[in-house]
């Protein structure tokens, strides 16, 4: 088995199984820990990040928001007129999404539990990858996005786990979350090395960083791959 698909079963195993009632208080207003709601608040500053790489009015504009988790992308990118195709590994997740987001919004979604790399989910005008790399190694989010990139039409806006030595002493240690639900080990890469992974795969589009957030124990990079 590839590393890829075996990460990705890591990765259904933990948030379908392991911590999804965790990751639906995360993702809700209910109270938590004062470091998951660092998280939260994290979080919620990258997405209206990646979400300002787009235009404000999206209608008539297909948007795969890949690793859709709770639904709050998928929301946002409806309320802005876009078709979208959420998608994710935990079908738990998924029905949390459909329970959250309002009813007039779900004739523009297509809820899908899988991969998000599919080639059956069609073509993509954008694309939106919060924090649904950040478990793989930069040879699998480079062949990920290479699988992806031919079938969108504008750009990429996805998220790596930033190489600073906080992140990396964070996550060697394991100290994020408890035990119990943990999630599978989070990879830092820098910049350049995720730059240098996709000229290894032959992806010519123009790679940008776009956004750091540092908020608490959430530290993430937004970069943007316009094709």
């Amino acid at each position: 088995m590839d590393t890829y698909s075996r990460t990705r079963e890591q990765l259904e195993t933990y948030f379908d199984r392991t911590a999804s009632k965790t990751w639906e208080r995360l993702t809700s207003d209910a109270p938590v820990s004062r470091i998951r709601q660092t998280v939260r608040e994290g979080r919620d500053q990258m997405r209206a990040g990646m979400l300002s790489r787009l235009p404000d009015d999206l209608t008539g504009a297909r948007v795969l928001d890949a690793g859709c988790g709770a639904g709050p992308m998928t929301q946002e990118l409806a309320e802005r007129g876009a078709e979208v195709v959420a998608v994710d590994i935990s079908p738990s997740l998924l029905e949390v999404a459909k329970k959250r987001i309002p009813e007039k919004l779900h004739r523009q979604i297509t809820f899908v539990a899988g991969d998000m790399l599919g080639d059956a989910l069609g073509r993509f005008d954008y694309a939106m990858a919060m924090d649904s790399l950040i478990h793989y190694r930069a040879p699998d989010i480079a062949a990920a996005l290479g699988r992806l990139a031919p079938r969108v039409r504008q750009k990429i806006v996805f998220t790596i786990a930033p190489k600073t030595p906080l992140l990396s002493a964070m996550h060697v240690s394991g100290k994020l979350f408890p035990r119990s639900d943990r999630s599978p080990r989070i990879i830092p890469h820098s910049e350049a090395r995720i730059a240098g992974a996709l000229r290894d795969v032959g992806i010519k589009g123009a790679l940008r960083p776009v956004l750091r957030v540092s908020k608490g124990f959430y530290i993430s990079q937004a970069m943007e791959l316009e094709l």
